[in-house]
């Protein structure tokens, strides 16, 4: 039986519906699911009691889906189940996303369940390559996603984020805590930002079954309200939520969506 750790989005609804049996829906405390009813709601001080549940109710596969933000811990509301996992928990949470998250699924495959990853259950998330807007790349924007790719590569040891923002070869934005949206909605007011796009993929040595780099027509509107260019990600290592809605923006914007493959 497979159940889906999930935050929030459309992404776990997607994968969801696409299985031939209904998996179970375990969230975290405070957490509005988008077309789902959990099943199962959580906190992280009592995650030794859910592995338990989990066991009790016949689960065997997981899917860590959908956003999720670092959560506080609260020492007073651990039970006893979760008390020997505490080091575990505070090692990971001192760690990057990509880091917190190793902790987190090496947590379950020791407990014995097998963790999958949502693009494994429903493989048509993954972007296609090649240009997806009628926009089409420019020789400058061709030159700034190789300057994004550089950027990200070089970040991917420290565990930061997925993406940044280019314009120029001039880097604008870097991705960090408060992820992409975040990013956008602060970029700096320079004539630059007409021009710039943002790029996104995965960490060099990220392990892809969790915190897939993901965009969705969200993300267009974002980056269209931001006053970018167009939007670079790397061919095979990005989900596209909701595809035929976000080319249909990205091309009433004149946005640029391309899923750049190695040049």
């Amino acid at each position: 039986m497979l159940a889906l750790i999930a935050g929030r989005g459309t992404l776990p609804a997607q994968v969801a519906q696409a299985q031939a049996s209904a998996p179970l829906i375990v969230t975290l405390e405070g957490y509005a699911l988008d077309g789902l009813d959990p099943d199962i709601v959580f906190r992280l001080e009592h995650l030794g009691s859910l592995l338990v549940e989990l066991g009790h109710r016949g689960v065997t596969d997981v899917c860590l889906c959908g956003s999720v933000d670092r959560p506080q811990v609260d020492p007073s509301a651990i039970d006893a189940a979760t008390l020997p996992l505490v080091p575990l928990i505070q090692a990971g949470l001192a760690k990057g996303d990509d880091g917190a998250l190793r902790t987190l699924m090496d947590l379950f495959e020791q407990t014995g369940f097998t963790v999958r990853a949502a693009q494994d259950l429903l493989p048509d998330l993954i972007a296609t390559a090649g240009v997806l807007s009628r926009a089409a790349p420019t020789a400058r924007i061709r030159e700034d996603a190789r300057r994004g790719l550089q950027v990200l590569a070089a970040l991917a040891p420290l565990d930061v984020g997925q993406s940044c923002v280019v314009s120029g070869g001039q880097v604008l934005a870097i991705e960090a805590l408060g992820g992409t949206d975040f990013m956008l909605s602060t970029l700096p007011d320079t004539p630059l930002r007409d021009g710039a796009v943002l790029v996104k993929g995965p960490k060099t040595g990220q392990d892809r079954r969790a915190d897939m780099p993901t965009i969705g027509p969200d993300t267009v509107a974002t980056a269209a309200a931001a006053g970018l260019a167009g939007i670079v990600i790397d061919a095979g290592g990005v989900i596209l939520l909701d595809p035929d809605e976000a080319i249909e923006q990205a091309n009433a914007a004149g946005l640029l969506l391309w899923s750049r493959t190695a040049e």
